[in-house]
């Protein structure tokens, strides 16, 4: 006898309990049914149960192959094997050089030599210049005021050669010595730039960075020359080529009888010449109180009679 089976073993059939009327009337007979006259009513009225079937959704066909991740080519073992071997070539070439920089920073510190970056100026280092890392915080204050004093200096003289080379051209000198105060011009120029920063600005900026007391009586010995300098340009009396290479205050008078232009710029020469005295006798004076305060004078005394034994012996 062949078996027989359900066409559809899932399918629901009439499973609503409450839509049979003898049940129905014996949970609305039954005293102990809580709920009430409301439960009753509600159960009265609920709506019997049909079959009902969902549509199924259609099947979407997935291409896998082409859907999935690729596979993305990488190169040989013997490829990733030579770039393995360049870049560990080139983390050892590095390590040799730090070495070897490390080795060399160690022995000028052993010798005493102090290896400075250069960073100044900026458009064109050439030499070492950093006051907030180099110098005491103390200090800072009072060689900023003296390297405006340097700077200074360097337009004192960029703006003589100006006000020269106009008096010149504009024949407002002598023709006989127009061509000589001119070289003079140049000579202060080129002379006095360089010459400021090896002879007391540079004394003074390692003066200030090691606290060394010997550095300090130079910077002293070569600013007062400095100071003399400016003074003497300032007043540019007629020692020299009747002071016309220096633009004073002196050679004003004859200069605006015969150009008002020159004579402008003699008289802007004299007065950044005045500045630039007024402000290297107060540099002098403040950098002078710090060197007496602070003992700096008794210890160069000692330092100088120390190597004054020395040389005797």
């Amino acid at each position: 006898m062949a078996r027989q089976y359900d066409s559809n073993p899932f399918e629901e059939g009439d499973v609503n309990p409450f839509s049979d009327p003898v049940i129905r009337s014996q949970i609305s007979g039954n005293p102990f049914h809580g709920g009430g006259s409301f439960y009753n009513s509600q159960l009265n009225t609920v709506p019997q149960v049909t079959n009902s079937r969902l549509a199924p959704l259609p099947l979407e066909r997935t291409n896998f192959a082409r859907d999935g991740t690729e596979d993305i080519p990488f190169g040989s073992t013997k490829d990733l094997k030579r770039k393995e071997k360049e870049l560990k070539d080139k983390e050892d070439e590095l390590w040799k050089r730090e070495q070897e920089l490390k080795r060399k920073e160690e022995a000028a510190a052993r010798a005493g030599i102090v290896l400075d970056d250069k960073n100044w100026p900026r458009f064109f280092p050439i030499i070492h210049h950093d006051i907030e890392k180099d110098i005491p915080v103390h200090l800072q204050r009072m060689l900023y005021f003296a390297y405006m004093s340097w700077l200074g200096i360097m337009v004192c003289l960029t703006w003589n050669f100006i006000a020269v080379t106009g008096a010149w051209i504009q024949h407002t000198v002598s023709s006989s010595y127009g061509v000589q105060i001119w070289f003079l011009a140049i000579i202060y120029a080129l002379a006095g730039v360089p010459g400021s920063y090896l002879l007391w600005y540079r004394p003074l900026y390692r003066a200030m960075k090691t606290e060394s007391a010997l550095k300090f009586g130079w910077f002293f010995l070569t600013y007062f020359l400095h100071i003399g300098f400016c003074i003497l340009a300032a007043v540019a009396p007629p020692i020299v080529f009747k002071g016309r290479s220096l633009a004073g205050v002196l050679p004003l008078f004859d200069i605006f009888g015969k150009s008002v232009v020159i004579g402008i710029f003699y008289l802007i020469g004299g007065i950044l010449f005045s500045l630039e005295s007024l402000l290297s006798l107060w540099v002098v004076r403040e950098v002078y109180g710090y060197f007496r305060g602070t003992g700096k004078a008794a210890e160069m005394k000692r330092q100088l009679a120390q190597g004054a034994v020395r040389t005797a012996i």
